[in-house]
């Protein structure tokens, strides 16, 4: 029988201040799929995708405007 699909749920996290920290889906308990951060003044700092919670993939980080920074290929955690 084939293992069921854990439902997926948008899930936002908040800065004290009341701003969005963090967006992005959560399947199981932990993160899955693009996921965005953000600064206090809503600028985004960091983007990626996460499988089964593990960071996969290229993740760009932005600097104070926005604007991409550098972007950086996670590499497979060894098993």
């Amino acid at each position: 029988m084939p293992k069921a699909q854990a439902t997926e749920q948008d899930h936002t996290q908040y800065h004290k201040d009341g701003s969005v920290w963090a967006k992005g889906k959560i399947a199981a308990g932990v993160p899955t799929g693009y996921w965005e951060w953000f600064r206090k003044n809503g600028t985004k700092m960091r983007s990626g995708t996460f499988e089964n919670g593990e960071q996969v993939g290229e993740w760009t980080t932005y600097d104070l405007q926005g604007k991409v920074h550098k972007v950086t290929r996670m590499k497979p955690k060894a098993k």
